[in-house]
């Protein structure tokens, strides 16, 4: 296939990228390397280091002879280029990625916040929009979040998408129908893959594109099995207070010495996957895609489930790092359950990479051959979901005046 990766340089993008390209299909990355210009805004940097995107294409197609072509267009702001290019290659499928990924960061101040809504949400339609207008009937593949769902406990497990209901009529009768599964966001971020699951039940109904939406859990992890071929293949490596996901960050304190900030209670039950898995499963859903005038197909991208305070305690046992707990930064329950439905993916044959696999100590090899790079007052999550928690926060760079868990 021909296959459009949107947001191709990012943390998932890249690997995915090299995962089709391995594959055998003809990819071409279309970006506009915005993720490259936050880190200079937040003056920080990936913790591994990572070429152009120009040189590493081109270390790729030294490596394999397959060419990764490289397109930089905004899918936000430039949509007559977005829409030429896509009128000139007209591509088999496209995979999305490209939006401001991190709830973090949308919620630093109303700057980010109206970023994040206009890149993101702009982006989404600008894509359908363009699809429609070109009469371009190419499978679109969305990597989406669990967090569309919210996590709050229900005590029933969340069903990939949809939700069966039952609807009392005016003359008395009971009718079934399927909705979008309530949203609940936590963050404007999550807010705009909310809106994006609007986007997507309109166009499928009124235009008929074939749409799979991929609500994804925290990814884990460094390398898929085509980053490991040339150093200069390596994946990004966030461990920032805005873009390192939990268990990545814990595991790149473990490897500095610095205590494992748990917030709050540390009773947050979050979904995960391993970043292998996350490119297989793009895979599968390209492979699998629903049929034109269907309705969107929704995925559970996730392969297991753990509280926050679970996982410090597991990397301290590992490592023998400190555990220390913080102020939460967001506006959530200190605690819930979490149980999630992923049949689909399951019965499409993932078998799927578990923290007990052996990875996390890869991921510390990882961290403490590049330590050098770390930015240790870049560690602490300081953007708070609203003004009272910001007064709250402990922004200490170092752990010396934080609480240890006892």
């Amino acid at each position: 296939m021909k296959i459009a990766v949107m947001g191709g340089d990012g943390f998932i993008g890249w690997p995915t990228s090299l995962h089709l390209s391995d594959a055998g299909h003809e990819v071409h990355i279309l970006d506009n390397l915005s993720r490259r210009w936050i880190d200079t805004e937040l003056g920080v940097q990936s913790l591994t280091p990572m070429d152009s995107i120009q040189e590493r294409t081109r270390i790729w197609h030294a490596e394999t002879g397959r060419r990764i072509h490289f397109n930089l267009i905004d899918l936000a702001k430039d949509y007559e280029l977005l829409k030429t290019w896509l009128a000139e290659h007209r591509p088999d499928a496209i995979v999305h990625f490209a939006e401001q990924r991190a709830a973090p960061y949308s919620m630093k101040s109303d700057r980010h916040k109206n970023y994040t809504v206009n890149n993101n949400v702009s982006a989404t339609h600008n894509l359908l929009n363009a699809l429609v207008e070109l009469n371009l009937d190419a499978h679109l593949v969305h990597l989406g979040t669990m967090g569309v769902y919210g996590y709050s406990t229900v005590g029933a497990a969340i069903p990939e998408g949809y939700l069966p209901v039952g609807i009392e009529t005016a003359d008395g009768r009971s009718v079934s129908q399927e909705i979008l599964y309530p949203a609940n966001p936590g963050s404007i971020y999550h807010m705009t893959k909310c809106l994006d699951q609007l986007l997507f039940q309109f166009y499928a109904k009124n235009d008929g594109l074939r749409i799979t939406d991929l609500h994804q859990g925290i990814v884990w992890g460094t390398h898929t099995e085509q980053t490991r071929r040339h150093q200069q293949l390596i994946n990004r490596f966030d461990y920032d207070g805005d873009y390192g996901t939990v268990l990545n960050r814990f595991l790149i304190q473990a490897a500095i010495g610095y205590p494992l900030t748990v917030h709050g209670t540390g009773g947050q039950t979050r979904a995960f996957i391993h970043i292998q898995d996350s490119v297989r499963c793009i895979e599968l859903a390209l492979k699998n895609p629903p049929q034109r005038n269907a309705r969107v197909e929704i995925f559970n991208q996730m392969t297991e489930t753990h509280r926050v305070r679970d996982l410090a305690e597991m990397i301290a046992k590992i490592s023998g790092a400190e555990v220390v707990r913080l102020p939460n930064p967001r506006k959530e329950a200190p605690e819930n359950d979490l149980i999630v439905n992923n049949d689909k993916f399951l019965n499409l044959g993932l078998a799927p990479i578990t923290l007990e696999a052996g990875l996390l100590s890869e991921i510390v090899d990882v961290a403490k051959k590049y330590a050098y790079r770390v930015d240790r007052s870049r560690v602490p999550a300081v953007s708070a979901w609203t003004k009272d928690i910001a007064a709250t926060v402990n922004h200490d760079p170092e752990g010396k005046r934080l609480k240890s868990v006892s």
